[in-house]
């Protein structure tokens, strides 16, 4: 992929749209105004926007419960995604499917699952699909660390693996599940290093540096196309918010928090690589926070301004009409 200047400007961008879309979600959830409840990627941005940034808009993307940044990676609206946040018919699923449950197959994303690893074995069914119909797509699927102890992921893997599926797995690594630390959680240091087991190549990634993950994407989608099977790609990151919004985040401290936040903050890691190429200043970097804060205002505003679903439709789209 292209790593010129307006390529790096436009992940700039989407970056900054995945932190203000989920500040935005936070606030409106905090006041009460966002039904049910929402995992925030706050500090995973440079993953999200990174590895789907190597993939064209006929590539399939499946993605997790915490899925809002992933979702607007691949390009999905603002306004729909906001309005499903909000309850509202205008939204992705009419508003009957929340923040868990986006999807939008015209852009690739088969969807988000508030069912942690449940994602694997469809992304295996999507590679499939690519193999039988001979297309050079790619399947992609994001689960976290606390996903790649489940037993879906054997499963997945090793159906990858024996078929050559295109596929790239993708675990993010934000160091925790839930509540609980990946160091007591999981039997290695390094989830890559379980790609062995599959015969499968596994990559250890700064999660955190956009580059680097599209290093490590590029490659790993330059295989797929070419018929040589699925990668396993680990991006080590962290997630500033807890687990749900609301979260007490008694199980880590404050000091771990504030030093990811200050030390390895993926915007500001960007910012200052494209500081440094004389592509971004300080007024065009306020200049994109506000247009991007504009776009966003009006999403809210559509979707504070559309309908709530009717109770009768509660019963429709539940079976596929024949």
């Amino acid at each position: 992929m292209p790593d010129d200047k307006k390529t790096l400007m436009e992940l700039y961008r989407k970056m900054v749209t995945v932190r203000q879309f989920e500040t935005m979600a936070g606030e409106y959830f905090a006041a009460g105004k966002i039904p049910g409840f929402i995992h925030l990627s706050i500090g995973q941005e440079a993953s999200s926007v990174g590895v789907c940034s190597c993939l064209q808009p006929d590539d399939y993307v499946i993605t997790t419960h915490r899925g809002h940044g992933h979702m607007i990676a691949k390009g999905a609206d603002l306004k729909r995604m906001t309005a499903e946040l909000f309850g509202k018919q205008t939204g992705y699923c009419k508003g009957k499917g929340g923040s868990m449950h986006i999807a939008d197959f015209s852009i690739g994303i088969l969807g988000a699952n508030g069912v942690v690893a449940a994602g694997l074995p469809i992304i295996s069914g999507a590679g499939l699909s690519i193999k039988l119909r001979k297309t050079d797509q790619v399947a992609v699927c994001f689960f976290g660390d606390g996903g790649a102890n489940r037993g879906p992921v054997h499963e997945a893997m090793n159906m990858a693996s024996i078929w050559k599926l295109p596929i790239i797995f993708v675990v993010e690594n934000n160091q925790w599940a839930s509540t609980t630390p990946v160091s007591y959680s999981c039997s290695v240091k390094d989830l890559y290093r379980r790609a062995a087991g599959y015969n499968m190549p596994g990559q250890k990634v700064d999660g955190n540096d956009i580059m680097a993950v599209r290093k490590a994407t590029t490659q790993a989608v330059a295989r797929a196309r070419a018929g040589e099977g699925p990668t396993f790609i680990e991006n080590k990151t962290y997630r500033i918010k807890g687990h749900f919004e609301g979260d007490p985040q008694k199980y880590r401290t404050p000091e771990e928090v504030k030093k990811w936040q200050e030390q390895k903050d993926p915007i500001e890691r960007f910012s200052r690589l494209l500081f440094k190429k004389k592509y971004l200043s300080r007024k065009l970097a306020d200049q994109i926070q506000a247009e991007v804060a504009a776009e966003l205002k009006a999403a809210v505003a559509f979707a504070q301004d559309s309908p709530l679903p009717e109770p009768e439709e509660a019963l429709t789209d539940v079976y596929v009409e024949s």
